[in-house]
C-alpha cells in the first residue's frame, strides 16, 4: 500500500464527486425551509407594543385536543426597548387579551394553523412550568429551536416578554405535523 498524502495540494487533490451541478442541481435545506415550502410553517407576530411597568408582552399557542398534530418550535424572535427577561412556559393562563391570527410562511397557501392562540399585555396567571429563562438587552433578540422544542396535543406554549416599562415583539415561528 502506497504511502500517499491525504490532503490537498495543488499538485495532488484528493478526489472529490461533484454533486451540484449545472446538469444535476442539488439543493440543501434544513426542516423549517421545508415545512414553509410544505405549506406547513407559520408565524405569529404580536407587532411592537407597549408594555406598561409592572406588565409583560404575553404570547400564547395551545395545540388543541384533537388536532392530531404535533407543533414544532422553529424559533423565537423580537426586540425589546429595554433590559428585559424571555421566559418560555409550559401551560399557565391569559384572561382577556385577543387571539391573533397566525400567517403560514408559504404565502398565498390557504392552509391555516390549528392552534389556538392569545395575547395580552399583563400577567400569567395558572401554574405554569419555567422551560427557559434569559435577560435580554435593549435591541433585538433570537431563539433557534430548530423543532427541539415540541407542543403536543392538549399542551400550550407561553412567551414573555418583560416586566417593566418597554415596547416590545416576539415572533414565534413553528410547523406543524
Amino acid at each position: 500500500m502506497p504511502n500517499n498524502k491525504v490532503f490537498n495540494t495543488v499538485s495532488m487533490p484528493i478526489y472529490s464527486l461533484q454533486t451540484n451541478t449545472y446538469t444535476s442541481p442539488a439543493v440543501e435545506e434544513d426542516a423549517s425551509a421545508a415545512a414553509a415550502a410544505a405549506g406547513i410553517s407559520f408565524w405569529l407576530p404580536t407587532g411592537n407594543v407597549s408594555v406598561g411597568g409592572s406588565a409583560n408582552l404575553l404570547l400564547q399557542i395551545t395545540n388543541p385536543s384533537g388536532s392530531g398534530k404535533t407543533v414544532s418550535i422553529n424559533q423565537i424572535s423580537g426586540g425589546s426597548s429595554a433590559s428585559a427577561s424571555l421566559i418560555l412556559y409550559s401551560g399557565g393562563t391569559i384572561t382577556g387579551g385577543t387571539t391573533p391570527t397566525p400567517s403560514n410562511s408559504r404565502l398565498g397557501t390557504a392552509t391555516t394553523s390549528i392552534v389556538t392562540t392569545k395575547q395580552l399585555t399583563g400577567t400569567l396567571t395558572g401554574s405554569p412550568t419555567t422551560l427557559y429563562s434569559t435577560f435580554v438587552t435593549a435591541g433585538l433578540y433570537n431563539l433557534v429551536f430548530q423543532g427541539g422544542l415540541v407542543v403536543p396535543v392538549n399542551q400550550t406554549l407561553t412567551v414573555s416578554l418583560g416586566v417593566g416599562s418597554l415596547t416590545g415583539s416576539i415572533n414565534l415561528n413553528w410547523w406543524e405535523v
